[in-house]
């Protein structure tokens, strides 16, 4: 994992949670890949290894990895697809109706919004 900084919003454990989510989204962690173990999380980033371990049991209970006996974590085969479709949800309820409000009252049009995804995609 790289440098990873905490924030106090939210529990560690659950921005850890959410850490190791992004790496398995963005292909990082793939399916069958062993998490880092406990010990060293907990040793790399100056963790309780009971913080870690909530976080990568909140990770197991949602079937996202799987528990190898005398072998640690894995990502299950299943991990991305279920992950895509839970963040894909949760963004168009969560975040895309404050994204919407804001360019609303911006008042950008459409064809802003598009060209503005065109110069991007140029840089």
């Amino acid at each position: 994992m790289a440098n990873i900084e905490w924030s106090d919003g939210a529990p560690i454990y659950r921005q850890l949670k959410e850490r190791v989510i992004a790496m398995m989204l963005d292909g990082v962690l793939k399916p069958g890949d062993a998490l880092p173990s406990v010990r060293q999380v907990a040793a790399d980033y100056q963790l309780n290894p009971i913080t870690v371990s909530r976080a990568y049991q909140e990770l197991a209970d949602e079937a996202l990895v799987e528990k190898r006996r005398g072998l640690g974590m894995f990502v299950t085969e299943e991990a991305s697809k279920k992950l895509r479709s839970s963040e894909r949800e949760r963004f168009l309820t969560d975040e895309w109706p404050q994204v919407v409000e804001r360019i609303e009252r911006l008042g950008l049009s459409t064809r802003d919004l598009l060209q503005s995804i065109g110069n991007g995609a140029n840089e």
